[in-house]
């Protein structure tokens, strides 16, 4: 439910069976039924509603099943809240692509790839486990995601690569909509009733694909509409890529993109009516020893690895609320990134991820309030933190 609208930006509230989430919203990666690094009751602490669960590595281990005995995700990870589950696409993708940055950058060798074969059907593929082969297509993702017990299930799909050609990315197209077909047809006879199922548009960089696949998505009686696959090389084309599919879209149902969460990227994103995102960045970071900064010239990104850090007595932030800036200076922050402590990643993920939370609150308020374009240029041109304050102190 949308309640505030600023140009195309938008601000509401998601309804799901485990509670409300405010949107615009961060989703962080729970993949393995663990924000890594962190408990449950401290990811809510920091504000967040929903998690992300990943369908295949679930699936793969401990298993649907034995989730399902006990209690499903939600009481098998200990969160309260909302849980969206991918549908596993992404990881067949990344099984015989690597990365979206690798498959761009051609790093992969596709000899390596653990995918037998993309059919009709589903695809089959070796575990990264013991190298059994395994099968999972539109029904078996939807019976992962139901045993899961998730508020929000993804249709199954194919991410296709960049650098296949437009033949390869339309047949890939026209198939995903036969597998949302085959999502949605399970779960009337099957799904939980209190299980939202959100499609998924592809097509690669093509504007008349995306264009077809946004009109299929939105067509077909799905809860959400989530955008996906191939979104170009560089991030003038990720823009404009998601721009066509926003353009596109009927206006009330919930918008979600997939895998990205650099900061200018959310704040554009947001402006063009995204209301939420996953992605691993910010964990992965702060496992690396990079913290997030409201600081655009350096990226938003700080290396506290580097040795200009070793002696500095400030915090990484000094208007930030989190114990690594409230009770740690960089100087030891660096010491416990280049020793590899684990109370190093811990500390980083928790103020990565309450940078994020202050990100989309900020979102959220300069929505409500009709000032986004000034909040966004204050993030993408100027002091982002000034930005920060100024909508806390607001």
């Amino acid at each position: 439910m949308i309640h505030a609208r600023d140009g195309a930006a938008r601000a509401g509230v998601l309804h799901t069976a485990h509670g409300d989430v405010r949107t615009p919203a961060f989703v962080p990666l729970a993949s393995n039924a663990t924000v890594k690094t962190l408990r449950a009751a401290e990811v809510a602490e920091l504000g967040y509603e929903m998690v992300l669960g990943n369908t295949f590595h679930l699936f793969i281990q401990p298993g649907a099943e034995l989730i399902r005995e006990l209690g499903g995700l939600h009481e098998f990870m200990g969160w309260e809240r909302a849980i969206i589950t991918d549908s596993g696409g992404y990881q067949v993708f990344s099984m015989g692509h690597g990365s979206v940055a690798e498959e761009i950058k051609r790093r992969r060798d596709p000899r390596e790839s653990m995918v037998l074969a993309i059919e009709e059907d589903g695809v089959r593929f070796r575990s990264y486990l013991d190298g059994s082969e395994r099968f999972m297509g539109p029904e078996t993702s939807m019976e992962v995601q139901a045993a899961l017990g998730s508020d929000i299930a993804l249709a199954f799909d194919e991410c296709t690569p960049f650098h296949v050609d437009r033949e390869y990315t339309a047949r890939s197209m026209e198939r995903t909509h036969r597998w949302l077909d085959r999502c949605l047809a399970w779960r009337r006879e099957h799904g939980p009733r209190e299980q939202l199922l959100f499609g998924i548009v592809q097509g690669g960089v093509h504007r008349d694909l995306r264009s077809e696949a946004t009109a299929y998505v939105a067509a077909a009686g799905v809860d959400g509409i989530a955008i996906g696959g191939s979104l170009g090389k560089e991030k003038a084309q990720m823009h404009e890529v998601v721009g066509w599919v926003l353009r596109d879209l009927p206006g009330d149902p919930p918008r979600h993109l997939l895998g990205i969460g650099d900061v200018d990227d959310l704040v554009h994103a947001v402006g063009d009516g995204v209301d939420t995102f996953d992605c691993a960045t910010p964990t992965r970071l702060a496992r690396h020893g990079t913290a997030l900064v409201p600081d655009a010239q350096r990226r938003w990104r700080l290396d506290l690895g580097r040795g200009p850090h070793r002696t500095e007595r400030v915090p990484i932030d000094e208007d930030c609320p989190c114990p690594a800036c409230r009770d740690h200076t960089r100087a030891y922050l660096h010491y416990l990134v280049r020793t590899g402590e684990l109370t190093g990643k811990r500390l980083l993920t928790i103020h990565n991820l309450t940078f994020m939370a202050r990100l989309m609150r900020g979102m959220r308020e300069a929505i409500e309030a009709g000032d986004y374009a000034a909040f966004a240029s204050g993030v993408l041109d100027g002091d982002a933190g000034a930005a920060l304050n100024a909508r806390a102190a607001g």
